[in-house]
């Protein structure tokens, strides 16, 4: 048994014999490879404690609250213990002296089976609507074409490397919203691309596109299969997008199978007629999850209000791809649990500081326009608590997640990230979550934990050959491309 990776791991994957880095030079940041010796051993296995010392906690929870130098124990894979000074006892201790230690971030909508197809539709906007710059579009060139010649084996290649890109940038949850479901095997390909990567995720069952694929049917085998337990690192959502013929079957089927029911909603999709009867016909509650929520009628929005639905927004991309106005101040004003989303990387980054500010940029320049043109009352200006609040915590309450991540909290797992708050981009350290917010970046994610397993360890992956893997997920995109008949030119 390898004490670093526990019994269940295979010694193919053991970290000891398979390091990140194969050599100083190979390393991303230019630091040497990590030593396995440094490790705490076994962190994450029951019984074993772990103490993360001497950070600027950022709690995420008004109970426990925030320290300005603070320690964290772990038991397991449960936080036990916060506060200002912890004996460490037996407990292997991480120096956090110069790190803000906070929630992992959670992203509650992220295409992640399109990894290996990212920046490829950097200029695209969401669908054809006659206007001229819509010759190449995301529907019709992803979901219609690139999307149609996955294999299952190309969908796991997608699923495990974006996983491990958004650990590697502090993203410790996931709701993957995979429309690649053209057969069972594909979703099984989905399903074990999500659990090999290591992270918590919420594998969203969403539609396939070939003939004779068996959604929604299939979401009672899935269910029974790899869902059994809501207790695992992995659980599931039901996609009930509305634009598919006979989704009223889906929504059926998952919530006969307690399951949430995500799904987009985009006023440019055409899709407000259908959601205003939805709404009229009492069908919302609170196990939906509402994406993007662009165009809707007041009505409409009210109604989801009053069910206690949950708005996922990708602002980045809603502005970037025609999707509409984000509804930041909407979901607001109603009192709506609202978290972020990255949604495509085709089209733009999928890290958390990127989703953070663009949150709060869009909120704060309409605001501010709106006083500077003499508005008698204007909202409250959003403030960097409040963006890391609907990137952690808002984020765990829309997945049902809430009792076990979002917030550092005694008795729930312990989904952590290290961040550096002495590089040369926030140095001096003068305001926990403005640095965080406004300005940090994915370089500046130290360490990651994720139910008490370290998966980042001192800036790099653990238990993965990324090199290898990135070789697997370029074969795979050159696959894509040459079966949907479109030319890879780096200067499109």
């Amino acid at each position: 048994m390898c004490q670093l990776c526990g019994p269940a791991t295979p010694a193919n994957m053991c970290r000891a014999n398979n390091p990140v880095v194969r050599n100083p030079a190979d390393a991303p940041t230019g630091k040497p490879a990590t030593s396995p010796e440094t490790l705490p051993l076994s962190a994450g296995q029951p019984g074993r404690r772990v103490l993360i010392k001497g950070g600027a906690v950022l709690s995420m929870d008004p109970a426990v609250g925030n320290y300005v130098k603070g320690d964290v124990l772990i038991e397991g894979h449960k936080i036990v213990q916060i506060a200002a000074q912890i004996d460490p006892g037996d407990a292997a201790v991480i120096d956090a002296a110069g790190k803000i230690v906070m929630p992992g971030f959670i992203d509650t909508h992220h295409h992640q089976f399109e990894t290996g197809l990212r920046s490829s539709l950097s200029n695209a906007i969401l669908v054809p609507d006659g206007q001229p710059e819509n010759v190449v579009n995301y529907y019709e060139t992803m979901l219609q074409n690139y999307s149609q010649h996955y294999r299952p084996e190309d969908v796991y290649i997608n699923e495990l490397y974006g996983g491990l890109a958004q650990l590697d940038a502090g993203v410790t949850t996931v709701m993957d919203v995979s429309q690649i479901h053209h057969s069972p095997e594909h979703s099984d390909a989905v399903v074990k691309g999500l659990q090999d990567a290591g992270r918590r995720a919420v594998f969203g069952y969403f539609e396939g596109w070939w003939e004779g694929n068996q959604y929604p049917g299939d979401a009672v085998r899935l269910r029974s299969d790899h869902f059994s337990s809501d207790d695992q690192l992995v659980t599931m959502v039901m996609g009930g997008e509305i634009y598919i013929p006979g989704y009223e079957d889906a929504w059926k089927v998952g919530r006969e199978l307690d399951l949430q029911i995500a799904l987009h909603v985009v006023g440019t999709f055409g899709m407000a007629p259908t959601f205003d009867e939805l709404a009229k016909s009492g069908a919302f509650g609170p196990d939906n999850i509402f994406i993007h929520m662009t165009g809707m009628s007041d009505f409409a929005w009210q109604t989801a209000a009053d069910a206690g639905a949950h708005v996922s927004l990708s602002v980045p991309i809603e502005m970037h791809m025609r999707h509409g106005q984000p509804p930041i101040q909407r979901a607001i004003d109603l009192g709506m649990g609202m978290s972020l989303s990255s949604d495509v990387e085709c089209t733009m980054s999928a890290d958390f500081f990127t989703q953070m500010r663009g949150l709060i940029t869009l909120q704060r320049m309409n605001v501010n326009d709106a006083a500077l043109g003499g508005e008698a009352e204007v909202p409250a200006l959003m403030r960097c608590m409040d963006a890391i609040r609907h990137a952690t915590i808002e984020g765990a309450r829309g997945l049902r997640l809430d009792h076990k991540t979002g917030s550092l909290t005694p008795g729930k797992e312990a989904d952590i990230v290290l961040l550096d708050a002495e590089a040369i981009n926030v140095a001096p350290l003068n305001n926990v979550p403005g640095a965080v917010v406004t300005l940090m970046d994915r370089s500046n994610v130290d360490t990651v934990m994720v139910a008490g397993q370290i998966r980042k360890w001192q800036g790099q992956l653990l238990g993965h050959d990324m090199a290898k893997l990135g070789a697997e997920l370029a074969a795979s995109r050159d696959y894509i491309f040459e079966k949907a008949g479109i030319e890879q030119d780096l200067f499109a």
